[in-house]
Parts: C-alpha cells; sequence; structure tokens
C-alpha cells in the first residue's frame, strides 16, 4: 500500500523578530555560556563535545571550515591548534558567502565554496598540501516545508562531501552536518562507500526538537 504524501510541517525558520524565539535564546544555557566564554554562537559547544570525544583537533593539522561564519567553530580549531607553548600550529581555512570577521591565524576566503574562482583561491593556498580534517557546518534557509528543506540540506551535505574526497589525504576526517528526513540513510550510505568509518553524533548543544545530527568519516577508502 503507498505511503500517504508528506505533510507540510511548521515553519521553523529561525524568526528574530518572534518573540518566543527571542525568549528562547536569551534564556537558552548555551547562550549564556558562549558570552560568558566569548564564543560568537553556541554552536561553538557542539564541535567542541565532538572534539571531546572523538579527538579530531591535534596542533599542525591543515584544516578547512565550509559555512565558516560567524566563526564560532573556527575559535574553537583556532583554541585547540595552539602547541604546548600556546602558539598556534597548523593551519586554518575558513570559507563562507558571508563576511566573518578576522581572528589570529585564521585565512578567509569569502564565497561559494564549489565556485571556480573560490576553489581557484583555496587551491592557490594549499599549494599542493592535502587537508588533514574537513568540517561542514551549514545548513540551508528552511522554508518549513519537509521535504524541500530535506533535500537542500542533503545537497549541501553531498556537495561538502565532494569537497572532502577531492582535497583530503588518506588518514584525513570529514564531519558535517545532515539532518534526519527523506535522503538521510542513502547519505549516510554514500559516505560509507568513502571512508572506512562512519559514526553519528548528536551533541548535547543540539536541540533535541532539531532534526541535526553530525556525521563523521575518517580514513578515505
Amino acid at each position: 500500500m503507498p505511503s500517504a504524501p508528506s505533510q507540510p510541517r511548521k515553519s521553523v525558520r529561525k524568526n528574530r523578530s518572534n518573540p518566543e524565539w527571542i525568549a528562547r535564546h536569551l534564556n537558552d544555557p548555551y547562550v549564556k555560556r558562549s558570552v560568558a566564554d566569548g564564543f560568537r554562537s553556541r554552536a561553538a559547544y557542539k564541535l567542541s563535545e565532538i572534539d571531546d570525544k572523538d579527538r579530531l583537533l591535534r596542533p599542525g593539522m591543515i584544516v578547512v571550515e565550509l559555512g565558516a561564519a560567524p566563526g564560532s567553530w573556527t575559535q574553537v580549531v583556532q583554541q585547540r591548534l595552539l602547541d604546548r607553548n600556546s602558539k598556534p600550529s597548523g593551519r586554518i581555512i575558513a570559507l563562507d558567502l558571508l563576511p566573518i570577521e578576522p581572528l589570529v591565524g585564521v585565512e578567509v576566503i569569502q564565497g561559494d565554496f564549489h565556485d571556480a574562482e573560490v576553489e581557484r583561491q583555496l587551491v592557490d593556498l594549499l599549494a599542493g598540501a592535502r587537508l588533514d580534517l574537513v568540517l561542514s557546518d551549514m545548513a540551508p534557509n528552511l522554508s518549513g516545508i519537509a521535504a524541500a528543506d530535506a533535500a537542500r540540506s542533503l545537497h549541501l551535505a553531498e556537495l561538502a562531501g565532494a569537497f572532502a574526497g577531492k582535497y583530503l589525504q588518506p588518514d584525513g576526517a570529514f564531519l558535517v552536518k545532515a539532518f534526519q528526513g527523506s535522503g538521510y540513510s542513502q547519505y549516510v550510505e554514500q559516505l560509507k562507500k568513502s571512508f572506512r568509518s562512519v559514526t553519528v553524533r548528536k551533541p548535547a548543544a543540539s536541540r533535541e526538537t532539531s532534526a541535526e545530527v553530525y556525521l563523521l568519516g575518517r580514513q578515505m577508502r
């Protein structure tokens, strides 16, 4: 028996003029903590928790972050690539369509990461070096229509995966945001064809009501 067509769900877009969203945001413990700790957004704690568990970041690495604005993940990378003398060790390249306020030791490329000109800038910066880690916390602007939002998020994840496959070194790792929904299981299987290990992470800072998870691929096939 054919399944019933999926119904459009209520929009979950962030409306910063919505009193309900403002109240939730201001009362969010991770928002309060990010202000106290000097992070640009609460998302910093998602990467921090994953890295505490999986030990992705270490001094001397070359890391590219896709969709880096406003830069909270970049701040975490910046802190965790410091050597024993608290000096920068390694390279961080942050890409986004939006401008990113400067961070010490971070190379920023503004533009669409799969645009040919932006890719040329990256290739020039790398000068033949391969990446140790590719991070992607990208998400589309949500419409509230489940099928459309799932398709957009899946497309971004696929683009990020293709990027990682092109520039990672064999022992490199790839951490990408994904949304559970239509196409999700197929994307996980696709990653398993590219990486020897694929794990799912749902950090505590990721809201329980959100369908987002993080997929970690390690050691390319």
